[in-house]
């Protein structure tokens, strides 16, 4: 099963994955933000939320800002942030702490394995395309490997790939070769640009995103 299709997950209906994804991409929301958004009614909205909040998935907040009706903003709760992939991070941290122990240099094979990997098969995709088709596939292969990723195009040679999941935030957490090989890997994948990494999950930010621009270098 790919990570990106948790069962729970993909057995919701359409609209309510959606709303999901959407606040799991750009954070709390209010009903009138997912409405214009998603291009739906703010009663559908609602209605879809209330639902969510029974399942458990959705939980809000009320802000109140002078003396005029309270705001209220949704976001996801842990149980649906668990149904994006983390990777199985306490049991493959587990399993690398073992090969630590026993040799550390085999460690950071391990990582360098599955990087050269990655950048083998995504090399064959992007193979021929012109950059602006790079960077969209690029962010086609990571959000298949479970990043929840897209990328928006800033100008004629300027684009932002976002990462709004980290399928292996408990390993990067643990391990900060999970995230020097993750910016080696797209810098491998686009070498005719510069790669910087402008946000980091592991800092505290909402999302990882990287600033690609043509003609530079790292």
């Amino acid at each position: 099963m790919s990570p990106a299709s948790h069962p729970a997950l993909t057995a919701l209906p359409v609209t309510k994955r959606a709303l999901l994804n959407s606040l799991k991409k750009q954070g709390d929301l209010s009903a009138d933000d997912l409405a214009e958004s998603l291009g739906m009614t703010v009663s559908g909205v609602r209605q879809q939320l209330s639902g969510l909040q029974r399942d458990g998935l959705v939980t809000f907040d009320e802000i109140r800002s002078g003396r005029g009706r309270p705001r209220y903003v949704y976001r996801l709760t842990s149980a649906a942030d668990g149904l994006y992939p983390r990777a199985y991070a306490e049991i493959t941290n587990e399993l690398l702490e073992y090969v630590e122990d026993a040799d550390p240099e085999l460690l950071e094979a391990i990582f360098d394995k599955r990087r050269q990997r990655r950048i083998e098969r995504a090399h064959t995709r992007l193979a021929n395309k012109p950059f602006p088709q790079q960077v969209e596939e690029l962010a086609k292969i990571l959000d298949e490997d479970g990043y929840l990723a897209d990328c928006t195009r800033l100008d004629d040679i300027t684009w932002l790939v976002t990462e709004h999941n980290c399928a292996i935030f408990g390993v990067a957490m643990r391990y900060g070769q999970a995230c020097s090989s993750e910016i080696e890997f797209i810098r491998a994948v686009m070498p005719d640009a510069q790669v910087e990494r402008i946000s980091h999950m592991v800092a505290g930010e909402h999302h990882c995103s990287y600033r690609i621009t043509l003609g530079g270098t790292p």
